[in-house]
């Protein structure tokens, strides 16, 4: 059959624009997909940026969101728990993969959030679910040792303890009525359960006046700022000053309870601790329903790890983040140069700094600053000794503060006695490691009372000391 020449000319005009439409489209279209290369910060920063590090969410918790086909802008935005929730019923995605992203999610809500209980309760779904991935997931954390994944998760889980203690511990101040001693509070619906017995507080003090973030807290005059990575949130607790015995000082001495005489020594007001907060539970269904949890304090310089479901995890630490507070709001600078000069406001007697809670089994090290000098003489030093393992392991830091204008004599059997009574308080056998073999450490006029203390003339000296014939009136009061 042929088609009319006219048929056949209206068919071929028809069919042109299409034929050519299709051409061009072929020729604009390249390949489905393409390859670009990153640079090395733009493939890594895609690797392990978090919500933490870029303020947006992990590229491997936007990909689980894609899988459980949820909304990935919605998801994005963290104005509601709506997508933490579906997340959370979602079937067919792997169990290690959609805890990560519920903590991560959680997290992303909880910074969006005002202070007040609903943050807090976002806190504690984003510790629930990193405690879940950590140790109740497909994998053992000994399994995932190598993964990016578990990193970030972590740290979401130390950062939300961070939070959440600090939370607590506001609402324990809020609350006057309540006993010092009480281990127990409902916050945002959970009950949370306190547990010390891992760290003690400078003397008698059962609460501390502040609770510090040491990751939010930068120095300026210290060289270095040693931590340890691991689990758990690194805190300084700050102690109420009247907790402790003040040094005395001229013109002004601090009221000693019942007029007695104050104390020659007192511990580090600022101690370092970690804080770990456990979901209730024996297995992943029951840690995911929980209401309940244990938040446990620990003492970074006697616990490096603590075994948990099963494993041994190290225990995160900040050995000068306490240290670097304690000298930061101490004041020695002035107050030295007023003792030396012999104004009000200065010293008068020596004082002995404990650095960390008394150890009986690790030797002492005793810094003696010099003239017009303070503890902070031995800032670098001392902080060097804190951040390395193994002079931490065997070794104490005690600093001796003494008024430098003072004969040599009188402050070298005054911080001989300084010492002695504060090893009596501490060691009253004298029979602890700690008692014997002290190392002194001196600069100037501190290495002279040092040379002192371990040579054959010592005993002279304290005897010339004690002769209160050769002192005035004003020294002799010092001594008593």
């Amino acid at each position: 059959m042929r088609f009319p020449q006219a048929c056949l000319l209206i068919t071929c005009a028809a069919l042109a624009p299409l034929l050519l439409g299709g051409c061009s489209i072929l020729r604009e279209f390249g390949p489905v997909v393409e390859v670009h290369t990153l640079p090395a910060r733009e493939a890594i920063e895609l690797k392990r940026g978090d919500i933490l590090t870029r303020g947006k969410l992990s590229d491997a918790t936007v990909q689980t969101i894609r899988v459980a086909a949820l909304d990935e802008q919605a998801c994005a935005k963290p104005i509601s728990s709506e997508c933490a929730e579906a997340l959370a019923t979602v079937t067919g995605v792997a169990t290690d993969r959609r805890l990560a992203a519920l903590s991560e999610l959680w997290l992303a809500q909880a910074q969006a959030m005002k202070p007040g209980s609903a943050q807090q309760a976002a806190w504690l779904e984003t510790i629930r679910y990193a405690y879940a991935y950590l140790f109740l997931g497909d994998h053992t954390p000994g399994e995932r040792a190598f993964e990016d994944r578990q990193t970030q998760v972590r740290d979401w889980y130390n950062y939300a303890v961070e939070h959440a203690a600090t939370g607590m511990f506001e609402v324990r101040q809020q609350m006057p009525t309540q006993l010092p001693d009480q281990t127990s509070w409902n916050i945002a619906g959970w009950e949370l359960k306190l547990d010390m017995r891992g760290a003690r507080l400078p003397g008698t003090t059962a609460v501390p006046a502040e609770l510090l973030p040491a990751s939010s807290l930068s120095f300026r005059g210290l060289r270095s700022l040693y931590r340890r990575d691991g689990f758990g949130a690194e805190l300084v607790a700050v102690i109420p000053d009247e907790s402790l015995s003040a040094v005395p000082t001229r013109g002004g001495r601090p009221a000693a309870k019942h007029d007695q005489q104050p104390l020659p020594w007192s511990e580090m007001p600022a101690p370092s601790m970690t804080v770990l907060l456990h979901p209730d539970g024996d297995n992943l269904d029951s840690v995911l329903h929980a209401r309940t949890a244990r938040l446990t304090v620990h003492d970074p310089y006697v616990e490096s790890a603590i075994m948990l479901r099963g494993q041994r995890v190290p225990l995160a630490a900040n050995f000068t983040a306490g240290y670097g507070v304690w000298l930061a709001r101490a004041n020695f600078n002035r107050q030295s140069l007023r003792s030396l000069l012999g104004r009000e406001g200065g010293i008068d007697r020596p004082h002995v700094y404990l650095m960390q809670p008394y150890d009986p089994n690790r030797r002492i090290i005793v810094m003696l600053h010099g003239l017009a000098s303070s503890p902070e003489a031995w800032v670098e030093l001392a902080n060097e000794i804190l951040g390395d393992e193994a002079l931490r392991q065997h070794y104490q830091i005690w600093q001796v503060y003494y008024p430098t204008n003072m004969p040599v004599a009188l402050n070298h059997a005054m911080i001989r006695r300084a010492l002695g009574e504060t090893l009596t308080h501490f060691d009253p056998s004298g029979q602890a490691p700690a008692s014997s073999d002290l190392v002194l450490v001196g600069h100037s006029m501190g290495g002279v009372i040092a040379r002192l203390m371990v040579s054959s003339t010592d005993q002279s000296l304290v005897q010339l000391a004690a002769d209160r014939s050769r002192l005035t009136q004003q020294q002799i009061k010092r001594i008593d």
